[in-house]
């Protein structure tokens, strides 16, 4: 408000003086006298003040006028002038609304309309390390691979670009099932920026599904030196590259490098439980049995599993069903309560031919909890109790429709698999096999009735038994009605 004062009283102040010069002029009387080209001119005071102005502005005027002529006659010669500053913001504007324009269109799925957006900004812009990027994009929108091949491929040869190209190609190649030429570019990519979270992850699955463990438990210690990674996260996951590369190993025939390797990544990750089960048989074939029941205790403990059980018979694959049993229980008092410890310990008393004890085991599993493997198990209990056929196969008719009990499923698709594996067969998903119930039940159980004889084993008549059971008759009709049923039959 005061600056607004203060200008409005210095204008009226200049309009005074003015007036007061103009006056002063025209009451002096005094003149100026011109001679130009033989003629005299007289002119009034005020009259020469307005002609001295006029010629300084027609002065002013003309020398604009030639500096303008200079500066369009340089235009034309190429130099750099106000001109082409003008012409060069001009196109600068209308390339970065086409830019602009460009990237809308791209985010709203319009291909074709962005890729004209993206040559008119490469046409005004000249900046390809930008319209190539948006060029990409829109023929990737527009459905023309073909172009945004090319397109990558010219990002690549400029530096501040090729990270972008190589990515850029490497999703191309996955998209198209390449998963080859994939890996290639995910390491190039990893190489020029090894903090990608993306990449690192892309390469990380890539390498999981070709089996390049070695690489994958780098990438996986380079997250977790980045704090990417949660510790007990990265532990675990290495654990499981490590276990994959001890199989790899194995496969090779190095069985003294892969039993290492196995109890290493089971030392890494005592409650993974292939990794349990690898290395207890290391320590078998080592003949350190100690060892080998120390693993599978403190993996039992985490989590009872039938293969656990099943390593934990090769300790002692000779003795008998009594014997095995007394020797189980130390590892059945490790969680009493878990139903895989009153499975397992029904099938031993089955072995011992205890069927009695057997029933007590299950309790009213068959009512709570009616899995086809506890069904199972009751048939051959009711089978050893002198029960009639007609009762086996009763429980064996209902065990086509129960559950299937606990397998190995994914966390992310719900895929169901036999064996455990690193690597989701379905959805490509890294370490999201779990054991647990599935959310569909009635699928073949890939750990059914047929775990039986291999946990317990068959008891004989060579046990010192008048009428051993017939148990492996009751594990082939499940196993008979299980294809039945998976080929669309009826029993």
């Amino acid at each position: 408000m005061i600056w607004s004062f203060v200008k409005i009283a210095l204008f009226l102040v200049a309009v005074a003086a003015l007036t007061m010069g103009a006056t002063y002029l025209a009451e002096s009387g005094e003149g100026v006298r011109l001679i130009l080209l033989g003629k005299e001119f007289t002119l009034g005071p005020l009259q020469a003040v307005i002609v001295a102005l006029l010629t300084f502005v027609a002065v002013w005027v003309l020398l604009k006028a030639v500096g303008l002529i200079v500066a369009f006659l340089r235009f034309l010669n190429g130099d750099e002038t106000a001109i082409s500053r003008y012409f060069d913001r001009n196109r600068e504007r209308k390339g970065y609304e086409a830019l602009a324009e460009g990237l809308m269109a791209v985010a709203s799925g319009e291909g074709r309309l962005a890729l004209s957006k993206a040559a008119r900004a490469e046409r005004f812009l000249q900046r390809p390390e930008l319209t190539n990027l948006l060029t990409a994009q829109a023929a990737e929108v527009a459905g023309d691979t073909k172009m945004a091949t090319a397109v990558y491929k010219r990002l690549l040869g400029d530096e501040r670009t090729r990270f972008v190209g190589v990515r850029g190609l490497m999703k191309q190649k996955l998209a198209e099932g390449d998963t080859d030429t994939a890996l290639k570019l995910a390491e190039k990519a990893y190489a020029l920026k090894p903090k990608h979270q993306e990449v690192q992850d892309t390469l990380l699955k890539l390498q999981a599904e070709k089996g390049d463990w070695k690489g994958a438990r780098d990438v996986l210690s380079t997250k977790l030196r980045q704090g990417l990674l949660p510790k007990d996260v990265h532990k675990r996951r290495d654990a499981v590259l490590a276990l994959q590369e001890a199989k790899g190993v194995l496969d090779e025939g190095a069985t003294v490098e892969a039993r290492e390797a196995a109890i290493a990544a089971n030392k890494s990750s005592p409650d993974l439980i292939p990794a349990a089960v690898m290395a207890a048989r290391a320590y078998i074939a080592k003949g350190n049995a100690k060892h080998a029941a120390r693993v599978l205790h403190k993996a039992w403990e985490a989590q009872p599993h039938p293969d656990l059980a099943a390593a934990y018979a090769e300790i002692a694959p000779d003795e008998s069903p009594t014997q095995r049993l007394k020797r189980f229980e130390k590892l059945l008092a490790l969680r009493p309560d878990h139903e895989e410890t009153r499975l397992l310990q029904a099938e031993l008393n089955i072995a011992a031919e205890d069927f009695p004890t057997a029933r007590r085991a299950l309790g009213d599993l068959a009512d709570v909890h009616p899995t086809a493997r506890v069904l199972t198990i009751m048939a051959a209990v009711e089978r050893g109790e002198g029960a009639d056929d007609a009762v086996v196969r009763g429980w064996l008719t209902r065990a086509l429709s129960a559950p299937r009990g606990p397998q190995w499923c994914c966390d992310t698709c719900q895929n169901i698999q036999a064996e455990w594996s690193p690597v989701c067969d379905n959805c490509g998903g890294f370490d999201t096999l779990s054991w647990r119930e599935p959310v569909q039940g009635a699928v073949p159980l890939p750990h059914g009735a047929e775990m039986l004889p291999l946990i317990v084993g068959q008891p004989t008549a060579a046990d010192g038994h008048d009428d051993p059971v017939d148990i492996e008759s009751i594990v082939d009709a499940d196993l008979i009605l299980d294809a039945e049923t998976r080929d669309g039959k009826t029993p």
